[in-house]
């Protein structure tokens, strides 16, 4: 008996919460149309093969905005010291040397460099990253992906047609309706969605940049760790470079093996070694500044920087290929910042590494306008005599710190690339329980780590590998900024002539230096164009085929009808226990049900089509990662599952992901049996409309064990009376007359979930279609290639879908199917 007045008080509160879920479909109608353009409508999106809401909107328990304490924050700028900087940080060690490669002929030169690097500081991570760029988080998340992300989750520019309403009540997809005052977002939205061509560029652009930071973590390391072993020269001058360059790979071979072991914790275990390398860096820089000439501070005097390129012309310019290493890691600040805040990246910048870096490179130039001909290792001929040692062996440990945080920021974006269907399918180690963003993939690491040692002893100068650097370095921040101002345009609205502004400035500065650093193309700065041309190629063949597999199951998708031919079949065999059919395919059933029947003709007693779908997101809270729909008829148990995630992730193992999986079905059941017989006025709605229990269903899954019903009245009554509730006036009298009845659905209910827990132990087994993909027998000879050479070699070199699901082999059931495309 308490067990029905229970459930009728569950029932009521389903009821009182209509409204509000209502006002919530309202809001997605008016900010998302369909496929065609037109209008959705609650009562339509059955036919559009949507699903009931299994999560509404709320609180997101990790919102990035949040108002952190200044003491957390102080503590995540000390953190973020060791994680972020180390790149830009070891700088001062090969930026002279990179630029005056003929060496100073003029002593007002230096004042010019000086000057140019200063400016430099300012401008690009200063003003662009610490003031700008920041404030363009996916909800916490930066970098280039998280851009792109944020941009289609406003403008429709995704080239997998898989959106859903749904989608948009996230509790982290914080979508805004562009405001219809502002004509020029929506003139822009409306052009790159209705343009393949805009949206294949911006798709280019994006993995163009990625390609270029998972270079960098060839050329991070190389170059970081021989700048700073060259400094053992000052002390053994008859080592030679070649032997300098032996040592450099010894340790590099021992960065790159020490990665299984991940970095959790990296940042209180690398801040202290990092600070202690900037206090020393400026302390020496001061003392240097004091000692030799203080008249080098005239270089904040932007007349320096005029009178460098009057005297220097073509020269001056092609040394900014040697300047533009002052800033190298600055990008790291935007991609490392989902795991610190945007506060304490700012705090931690303009207090601690700003400061510091500038103080090193002005005691270098104090002390190169007195002994100039030094200028090959300044860094460490400048370095008072009792401090070399200390100093050598900081320099050493920075750049293995500044080398590690590359390395984990390319795992880090290959994981991402990965869930976006953009990269093969790798194996993805999480190396921390604590730190989630703390991943090893094995392929990539040893791939990097041959790569960085060839590059090393090819090179064996930081000159030479600094052309290189300088590329990738300035053609990432080039793309952040076109996307930053995509980013303003669409989502900020922010005034054309700010727009204008940052466009002209910051994109100018870094237009300069790109076609500074391509000018030594011949020089070392071809290796970034190949590496990135490799990784692009990589990428785009993988999803173009990707998106071609899409589609062609959209196009050819299992109807409706087909379902109820099978249910009437009485030579379809009902095996026992649960079947998961996996595919990507969010509307509709993938044609390899078909084929699955056609040489089996039996399904398991309950069967569910699992569509795994990526969002633009980062992360998708696991109560709201859900979401079931019921096909007709019911008695035949097909149950159709799309499971929902961001790209950082990561798909759970299989044992862990059935038990969730189930456990969500039988509340699935639960309460869409609740919905569908209890008699509540919610029959009077369409059957299509999603007024279900999303607030109670959210909490109780985050951990409450009840929810009284005056607390929610209290909580969702005034949301619906301020939006105009469409309950009928009798709506509680209603509730009541449907709770009497709930204690006869009750024994229903438990049966239903008692047979879908007994075919649980009875056995899970897997089904997946092994797809081959060739071109068409029409096909350009370009396709053809691509497609059945390209594609087929990658595809058999990298891991299978159901190795990357951790699939056991003896529950995994494959059959193959040939896609034309």
């Amino acid at each position: 008996m308490q067990s029905t007045k229970e459930e009728s008080k569950k029932l009521e509160r389903l009821t009182l919460m209509a409204g509000t879920v209502h006002t919530e479909a309202n809001k997605v109608e008016e900010a998302e149309p369909d496929l065609k353009g037109k209008k959705l409508s609650w009562g339509k999106l059955r036919q559009f093969d949507s699903f009931h809401l299994e999560a509404g909107r709320i609180p997101n328990i990790n919102d990035h905005a949040m108002k952190d304490g200044w003491t957390k924050t102080l503590a995540l700028a000390f953190q973020s010291v060791g994680v972020v900087y180390g790149d830009i940080g070891t700088s001062p060690l090969y930026v002279y040397s990179s630029t005056f490669t003929d060496g100073i002929k003029k002593k007002d030169d230096i004042l010019g460099v000086l000057s140019l690097i200063l400016y430099t500081l300012i401008f690009i991570p200063l003003i662009k990253y610490v003031f700008i760029v920041l404030w363009a988080n996916d909800d916490g998340d930066g970098g280039t992906f998280a851009l792109y992300s944020l941009i289609s989750r406003h403008v429709k520019i995704s080239l997998i047609p898989n959106q859903q309403a749904e989608d948009a009540m996230l509790s982290n997809y914080k979508l805004e309706t562009p405001s219809r005052k502002l004509k020029r977002a929506q003139w822009i939205k409306h052009k790159l969605e209705s343009s393949k061509m805009l949206q294949v560029v911006l798709f280019l652009f994006t993995i163009l940049a990625t390609s270029m930071i998972i270079g960098d973590g060839v050329l991070t390391p190389a170059i970081s760790v021989l700048s700073a072993v060259s400094g053992i020269k000052v002390k053994a001058a008859s080592l030679l470079q070649g032997q300098i360059a032996l040592i450099s790979i010894v340790i590099l071979v021992l960065l790159f093996s020490v990665q299984r072991f991940g970095t959790d914790k990296v940042g209180y275990a690398f801040a202290p070694i990092i600070v202690l390398w900037f206090t020393l860096i400026g302390g020496i820089g001061l003392y240097n500044l004091v000692k030799y000439d203080v008249g080098v501070l005239r270089a904040f005097n932007p007349k320096y920087i005029v009178d460098y390129f009057r005297r220097n012309g073509k020269k001056a310019w092609t040394s900014l290929g040697g300047i533009v290493l002052c800033i190298t890691g600055t990008e790291a600040m935007f991609a490392d910042l989902s795991h610190f805040s945007v506060r304490a990246i700012q705090i931690s910048f303009s207090a601690v590494v700003f400061p510091a870096v500038s103080l090193a490179y002005i005691g270098q130039a104090s002390y190169l306008t007195k002994f100039p001909e030094e200028v090959d290792n300044t860094f460490y001929k400048s370095i008072p005599g009792p401090l070399f040692w200390p100093s050598f062996i900081i320099a050493i440990a920075a750049a293995i710190i500044a080398s590690q945080a590359m390395i984990s920021g390319a795992f880090s974006i290959i994981q991402q690339s990965q869930g976006l269907s953009c990269f093969p399918r790798v194996r993805v180690v999480h190396t921390s329980t604590e730190y989630e963003g703390q991943v090893y993939i094995p392929e990539i690491n040893y791939t990097l780590m041959v790569a960085s040692v060839l590059v090393t002893g090819i090179f064996r100068s930081t000159t030479n590998i600094g052309n290189a650097y300088g590329i990738a370095v300035v053609s990432v921040m080039l793309i952040t900024t076109a996307l930053v101002t995509l980013v303003m345009l669409l989502i900020w609205k922010t005034s054309i002539w700010w727009i204008s502004l940052f466009l002209i400035v910051i994109g100018g500065i870094e237009a300069i230096y790109l076609s500074a650093v391509l000018s030594k193309f011949i020089k070392g700065g071809f290796l970034p164009l190949a590496l990135a041309f490799f990784l692009m190629l990589i990428m785009g063949i993988w999803h173009y085929v990707h998106v071609k597999h899409y589609n062609f199951e959209l196009e050819n998708k299992v109807s409706s009808n087909y379902i109820q031919e099978l249910a009437l079949d009485r030579n379809i065999t009902r095996i026992p226990g649960i079947g998961l059919l996996y595919s990507e395919l969010v509307q509709g059933i993938p044609p390899i049900f078909r084929l699955f029947m056609e040489k089996i003709p039996s399904i398991h007693s309950v069967f569910v089509f699992v569509s795994v779908k990526r969002l633009p997101i980062s992360k998708v809270e696991p109560h709201e990662r859900f979401l079931f729909r019921q096909l007709e008829p019911r008695e035949f148990r097909l149950f159709k599952c799309v499971v929902r995630y961001g790209y950082k992730d990561a798909i759970e193992a299989a044992k862990d992901f059935e038990k969730t999986l189930i456990r969500q079905l039988k509340e699935f059941i639960y309460h869409e049996f609740l919905i569908q017989e209890g008699g509540s006025p919610l029959q009077n709605a369409p059957l299509e409309d999603p007024a279900t229990e999303a607030t109670e269903s959210n909490q109780r899954r985050a951990g409450s064990n009840t929810i009284h019903a005056d607390e929610t009245l209290k909580a969702q009554g005034s949301a619906g009376n301020s939006s105009g509730s469409i309950l009928p006036a009798n709506s509680n009298r209603s509730a009541n007359s449907s709770g009497r009845r709930v204690g006869a659905l009750i024994p229903a209910i438990e049966e239903e979930k008692q047979y879908i827990q007994k075919e649980m132990e009875k056995g899970v087994v897997y089904l997946l279609g092994e797809t081959e993909m060739v071109a068409k027998p029409n096909s350009s000879i370009i396709k053809r290639v691509v497609v059945n050479n390209i594609y087929h070699f990658i595809r058999r070199n990298f891991r299978q879908g159901d190795e990357a699901m951790s699939i056991p082999k003896a529950r995994l059931l494959k059959v193959g199917v040939t896609y034309e495309i």
